[in-house]
């Protein structure tokens, strides 16, 4: 087998790559291939299937490939609510208590949204919404590939002073929310040896 310097090794995963590029491309965002909840429920019963939803999605997820900014079903304004005093820790709550920043729920945005501005076109989706019984169905901005085997927490960083802006950007100028920062392996061991926390693996790999 040759060695990975060689020009020929570079070139043959060049053309990996390529290929993968170019499927991704071809094909149509919707192509269907199981969800995640059917892939647990298949799970259960003793039968395979993929754990994402599109051929399209388990390339991106391989190449480590996400929208900077995803598309939501609620153009949500963060720049709009925190504008008028909401802090992060309203909507997103338990971020400084444990691993995740919870999404709120549509019975949370419709316990302001019954009376503030019920009128104008976003709000009318999110009461649509809650009329057929559905949670909105929020795109993850952040999320780790399952084989990164990462773990992050959120409430001991909020503890040590890391503000949120530090990873999800300017939140005052974004209205849905973007992809601000390439969450990678560089840029936490960056900001971990600048405030000196730890960068042993099992800091945040299991």
């Amino acid at each position: 087998m040759p060695a990975l310097t060689s020009p020929r090794s570079w070139l043959i995963v060049a053309l990996v790559c390529a290929c993968g590029w170019v499927i991704i491309k071809a094909l149509p965002a919707g192509t269907p291939w199981g969800s995640v909840d059917a892939a647990q429920e298949s799970q259960a019963q003793g039968t395979f299937s993929p754990a994402h939803r599109s051929v399209r999605a388990a390339i991106s997820d391989f190449l480590n490939r996400h929208p900077a900014q995803p598309v939501q079903p609620i153009a949500f304004p963060h720049k709009v609510h925190l504008a008028r005093g909401l802090q992060c820790e309203a909507c997103h709550t338990g971020v400084d208590q444990g691993p995740d920043a919870a999404i709120p729920s549509v019975k949370f945005c419709m316990s302001c949204h019954l009376v503030i501005a019920k009128d104008r076109p976003e709000i009318k989706k999110v009461a649509a919404y809650q009329a057929r019984g559905e949670d909105i169905p929020w795109v993850r901005v952040y999320n780790y590939n399952a084989s990164a085997h990462v773990r992050f927490n959120h409430a001991p960083h909020i503890r040590a002073g890391v503000a949120c802006s530090n990873c999800h950007g300017d939140m005052l100028q974004q209205t849905t929310a973007v992809r601000a920062v390439d969450l990678n392996m560089g840029y936490c061991l960056s900001c971990h040896t600048q405030r000196k926390a730890s960068i042993d693996c099992t800091t945040c790999h299991y």
